[in-house]
């Protein structure tokens, strides 16, 4: 049965931002679609509230149902700005990925720490035309939400494939697939996992301040190894839609574990610490476009 709009809040403390194969939440109950336009557009599709684990949180496809959108095309900016206005403070990022390392196999689940930005088309601040901010990356990822993600893992009953921590992502624009130079070259610069989706997201966030962590679906070895199949979209698809299940198991544990612990974060303050415009000097355009986002002092 769904809930209706007076039954209950807009609002969530949590939200999942689902990538490729992850379109829907199967243990989502009373959900509701809410459709909300922002200064920066329309998120990629509804905004789906409901209940998980018997807690309310925010579910948003990234690339919309159907997957209609390239990763150049997902609009990062109105996505987090919505959730931003539902008054969410965590985001449990799921994404498929490459691995550019022997040790992680497809199957396996990755929990990153930190993050290289490789795109190159992407608007990556709310910032400027009016109001500068200079965010700390130094840890794209919030370790609070990372180490729950980690324990969440352990908590849910995972069949095939382990888990890993401490790893690097490298976002690329795509949305084809790196040549073999490529695979190579990030393997040099340190990076164990290689996506498409996952910057600008962590910068807006972490502007926003939300708590961002990154649940990693392994599907593929890119192209870099020298006996295993290059990846496609087929092959990745396929080794995806196997760990969706498994994934859903594990998010389900960690909004549960981030209900009852509300972890404190780097990120809930980390706009008040980066703004350099005084927001009384900022015209009135400027502080309706930035109202969800400035901080409320």
């Amino acid at each position: 049965m769904t809930t209706s709009i007076e039954q209950a809040p807009l609002s969530a403390d949590i939200a999942i931002i689902g990538g490729s194969g992850l379109y829907q939440m199967d243990a989502l109950i009373n959900k509701r679609h809410i459709t909300i336009d922002t200064p920066f557009g329309s998120p990629s599709d509804d905004i789906v509230l409901g209940e998980l684990a018997g807690v309310t949180v925010a579910f948003l496809t990234r690339h919309g149902q159907g997957h209609r959108l390239t990763p150049s095309e997902v609009p990062y900016r109105a996505n987090i700005y919505a959730l931003k206005t539902l008054g969410v403070r965590y985001i449990v990022s799921v994404s498929a990925v490459g691995s550019l390392r022997e040790s992680l196999q497809p199957l396996d689940m990755v929990i990153p720490d930190q993050m290289i930005d490789m795109t190159k088309q992407r608007v990556s601040t709310f910032f400027g035309a009016g109001a500068v901010a200079h965010i700390s990356m130094a840890d794209p990822l919030c370790p609070a939400l990372a180490e729950l993600l980690t324990r969440a893992y352990d908590n849910a009953d995972v069949v095939e494939g382990t888990s890993h921590s401490k790893a690097t992502y490298v976002c690329i624009e795509g949305p084809q697939f790196s040549t073999r130079a490529e695979s190579q070259w990030y393997r040099q610069m340190q990076a164990d996992i290689i996506g498409m989706t996952n910057m600008p997201e962590a910068k807006l966030a972490r502007e926003a301040s939300i708590a961002y962590a990154t649940l990693a679906l392994v599907t593929d070895f890119d192209c870099w190894h020298p006996t295993e199949e290059t990846v496609s979209a087929d092959y990745a698809i396929k080794n995806l839609m196997k760990n969706a299940d498994n994934a859903q198991k594990v998010i389900k544990e960690a909004v549960a574990l981030i209900a009852a612990e509300s972890p404190n974060s780097v990120a809930h303050d980390a706009l008040a610490q980066a703004l350099v415009t005084s927001v009384d000097m900022m015209d009135d355009a400027t502080k309706t476009r930035l109202a969800a986002l400035l901080p409320k002092h």
